[in-house]
């Protein structure tokens, strides 16, 4: 696990942007803090930062050149089934001089080019350089677990793990009024936008190859098109679910520094704790409790999973300081405007594994491939309705009198209902993109100022949902999981996990994300995964006999924080200071009227979701403040 930068100039005015590649490297810092390295020559500059895990010697540190000096390599990832294919290409004739993934990479490009991309199993972002035909050639895995983002103009082409790599070139930075629209309504922004114009995010499955001038863009994997095997019965699926799944755990386990895995006492990282005890019994787990609300704390399911697997288990019990202690650091962090507040507990969970581990298992995508989300039960609901799905679509008027927050177990399920209630009249795209945000697209629209949206084309707004909801088409669950998959988790998830645990110079692999096992769940019908009773239900059923009934008999919880009150109490400073009226008005990008409103019903007896939208203006304004200084 790295960060890699780099560029290809064109022309003077590009190479005049190369001085810039030591700082733009050195902003990777916490991606890899082992070893820092550059290579340039007149047109190309390559930036490397490294955080050692399979083969720590220098011999593996990159940028990487093979033995004809051609071909240079700066490599962001794992690849997990690099020992099959060291051995297969040393058949041919490749010769190694390391232990590395690294190397096995470089060389299988060299052998198959870009079909190499099909064959590789990990998560990865890498840029080959071949310097007799002047090209480069920049990758990102199948499902986007690690990042790239990119510029590319007439002067020259820059690519880098994170946009605060790219802003040391000395880049413009102009706004995206159309990518900050879509966030106010996410919390995040979906590739390829960033909230800047001028750089674009890689989409997941893609390639590019950079060649005089010119940026051919590629798309080398696509999800749900691979070639679906014979039907198995439902006992059939469980035992090639349990097969692929082991199977991809044992991988992730591969690592010269110690590896542990979180644990949080859900079903999705208590079945990749099951999977990894089986190959390593002294497995370190870790989890985090919230020692001041219980609402939130999910530590009594964690150490039951723990017991029941032997495992050695370390909680990091904490209190609401704790928490607020690290939300600047986080903001900091951040490198265009990100709001899922749980990005703060990832954070915590990451900062302090690292003090025992290098190499983390989670078990992020499981949600997302086997209909795990309350918003997919109501799909289901919704495409299976009785007398009592209609009940609650009749009685809207009724959930939305009521006081609605995340906050408390009866306020929570009002707003669940009012919010199915909505999307019940809806269509599915609609419903999707209604279930998906926290706003309404009018809503958005009055949030901002007369200046922002007489500079937004709406065509463009509309043409971007319909390029992320393009999977919708007859409403099946399947396709909205596709969705999921396409926007939500690597615009939101895997982002999360990725930054946070890179703050903190950890790697977290998520064997969930094995390519294999998304096309083996992909192949398979809907009534696999979610009935009327059940979600994630052949996941549970698999492995039921493993985990201790706690697991399955409790209520599902997001990683989340008590937000809303610390925006009333705690927070209300920053919040204050960040969207007062001076600020606001300075700015010229928001509304303040409808900023008062928000924070008004911040402090009404009936919030709803006003504190995820008041946190994603916050978080918008402080990442603001650090790029502009206003």
């Amino acid at each position: 696990m790295c960060g890699i930068t780099g560029m290809f100039a064109f022309n003077l005015a590009g190479r005049f942007h190369m001085i810039n590649i030591v700082r733009a490297t050195e902003a990777l810092e916490t991606r890899g803090p082992d070893f820092q390295n550059v290579y340039s020559d007149d047109h190309v500059a390559l930036g490397h930062r490294r955080l050692s895990i399979i083969d720590t010697s220098s011999a593996a540190n990159q940028p990487m050149w093979d033995a004809s000096n051609r071909f240079c390599i700066v490599f962001n990832g794992e690849i997990f089934n690099y020992r099959e294919l060291k051995s297969e290409l040393t058949a041919k004739g490749a010769a190694f001089t390391t232990a590395s993934d690294t190397e096995v990479l470089l060389n299988l490009y060299i052998a198959e080019r870009e079909k190499c991309l099909a064959r590789l199993n990990g998560f990865f972002a890498f840029c080959i350089y071949d310097k007799k035909e002047q090209t480069l050639f920049v990758a990102r895995d199948r499902y986007g677990i690690k990042p790239l983002v990119y510029l590319f103009d007439e002067d020259k082409f820059l690519f880098a793990s994170e946009i605060k790599s790219l802003v040391q070139y000395g880049i413009d930075k102009e706004l995206d009024y159309t990518a900050l629209h879509t966030y106010l309504h996410l919390n995040y922004i979906p590739a390829p936008h960033t909230i800047f114009k001028n750089i674009q995010k890689l989409e997941p499955g893609t390639y590019l190859r950079i060649r005089a001038k010119k940026l051919e863009q590629q798309r080398y994997y696509t999800l749900g098109a691979q070639t679906e095997p014979a039907p198995l019965d439902y006992a059939q699926a469980q035992a090639r679910l349990y097969e692929l799944l082991n199977d991809a755990v044992q991988r992730r386990l591969v690592a010269d520094v110690p590896v542990g895995a979180f644990l949080s006492g859900g079903v999705d990282s208590s079945v990749i704790t099951a999977l990894a005890v089986k190959h390593k019994p002294d497995l370190h787990t870790f989890s985090i409790g919230f020692r001041d609300n219980k609402f939130f704390d999910e530590t009594p399911y964690a150490n039951a999973v723990a017991r029941h697997l032997k495992t050695n288990h370390t909680v990091f019990s904490l209190t609401q300081q704790d928490l607020l202690a690290h939300v600047q650091q986080v903001l900091n962090y951040l490198d265009e405007p990100f709001a899922d507040s749980s990005a703060l507990n990832v954070f915590i969970l990451s900062k302090e594994t690292r003090q025992h581990a290098t190499v983390a298992l989670s078990g992020d995508g499981a949600d997302e491939l086997f209909a795990g989300y309350t918003k997919h039960a109501a799909y289901y609901r919704t495409l299976n309705k009785t007398w009592k799905e209609n009940l609650i679509e009749h009685l809207a008027p009724v959930w939305s009198r009521l006081p609605q927050s995340r906050s408390g177990k009866t306020a929570n399920l009002v707003r669940q209902l009012s919010r199915f209630a909505e999307g019940m009249k809806l269509n599915t795209a609609q419903r999707y993109w209604r279930w998906a945000g926290f706003t309404k697209n009018h809503e958005v629209t009055a949030l901002l100022s007369d200046k922002v949206n007489q500079q937004i084309n709406r065509a463009e707004i509309e043409l971007l949902q319909q390029n992320l909801l393009q999977h919708i088409t007859h409403g099946t669950v399947r396709e909205i999981l596709l969705t999921d998959m396409t926007v939500v988790l690597p615009g939101d998830m895997l982002t999360k996990v990725d930054w946070m645990s890179m703050a903190n110079s950890l790697e977290v692999r998520v064997p969930f994300l094995d390519y294999r096992v998304v096309d083996f769940i992909f192949s398979l019908p809907d009534s696999y995964k979610i009935n009327r009773s059940m979600r994630k239900r052949i996941l549970q059923d698999t492995f039921r006999k493993e985990l201790p009934a706690q697991v399955y008999n409790r209520p599902k919880k997001g990683f989340e924080v008590p937000m809303l009150s610390w925006l009333k109490q705690e927070l209300k400073p920053i919040l204050d200071d960040l969207l007062a009226p001076e600020r606001i008005l300075a700015q010229g990008i928001f509304n303040l009227t409808e900023i008062n409103n928000l924070k008004a019903q911040l402090y009404s007896g009936n919030p709803k979701d006003v504190h995820a939208r008041l946190w994603g203006l916050l978080v918008f304004q402080a990442w603001h403040k650090n790029y502009f200084n206003v």
